[in-house]
């Protein structure tokens, strides 16, 4: 005896699926949950690589295929390939509670570690160890958010944790030689962006090594290479001012 399996009715497993509301209706398609998160960063640019088949269901578990009908007057074409990549890129990610879960807690390790690479105790200048980061995230309350990103998080965790332990950015250390009719005028332009003046020498050309707050580079930067027109250097000689060995949170 044959089986009859319905023409509009696809069957599949092990999917992810990204839905979106439009125009009274539910639209879904299934894809690769790396992948899909891959396309929306820019990382993932193969369509093919995306979706686990080029269709788009009003119910992907119930395999039901969308009508072009509806597709037509929800997006304003029938183009499957066109629907998928408004879905894809507008849609929600259907996980489930248990991803969800342990997707939060991979961005709270994730978020610990960028803490504990760009940062140090300012006394000491040793870095913290991740348990350690974790350790004050968790007695803040940090809360993740999985719609944002971790080094964003990052730096939103440093600023809270500044209110329960010494912490702030490891500076960079930099060298840069002006020509002597700049090295005056911009020293003034440049040190409010310095935190610490190593070492100044001031003869044909203005040489400084010093310390600054990483988030001052781009601005030191830009400004050296406008207003020398190109003729002054900036070169980083290390980009963490630390000390060796972890440092011990009591």
């Amino acid at each position: 005896m044959s089986i009859f399996t319905p023409t509009n009715q696809i069957r599949l497993t092990n999917v992810a699926v990204v839905r979106m509301k439009k125009a009274g209706k539910r639209f879904e398609i299934a894809c690769y949950k790396n992948k899909a998160m891959s396309w929306r960063s820019g990382a993932e640019k193969d369509l093919d690589e995306v979706l686990q088949t080029n269709t788009v269901f009003v119910n992907v578990s119930k395999g039901q295929v969308a009508k072009k009908d509806d597709l037509s007057s929800a997006f304003g074409t029938d183009d499957v390939t066109e629907v998928c990549k408004q879905i894809l890129a507008k849609g929600e990610l259907q996980v489930s509670d248990k991803e969800r879960q342990s997707q939060l807690e991979q961005m709270f390790r994730d978020i610990a570690t960028i803490v504990a690479e760009k940062c140090v105790n300012p006394e000491t200048k040793r870095p913290y160890t991740v348990i350690l980061i974790e350790r004050a995230m968790k007695d803040i309350h940090f809360s993740v958010k999985a719609n944002k990103s971790t080094k964003q998080q990052a730096l939103e965790v440093i600023k809270q944790l500044k209110q329960s332990i010494q912490i702030q950015r490891a500076h960079m250390r930099l060298r840069f030689v002006l020509p002597a009719r700049d090295g005056k005028r911009l020293k003034e332009k440049l040190r409010p962006l310095i935190n610490t003046v190593e070492n100044e020498e001031f003869d044909d050309q203005l040489e400084m090594v010093c310390l600054i707050d990483p988030g001052c580079f781009r601005d030191i930067d830009e400004l050296i290479r406008c207003e020398t027109k190109g003729k002054g250097t900036l070169e980083v000689l290390s980009l963490k001012d630390v000390e060796e060995g972890d440092e011990k949170l009591e």
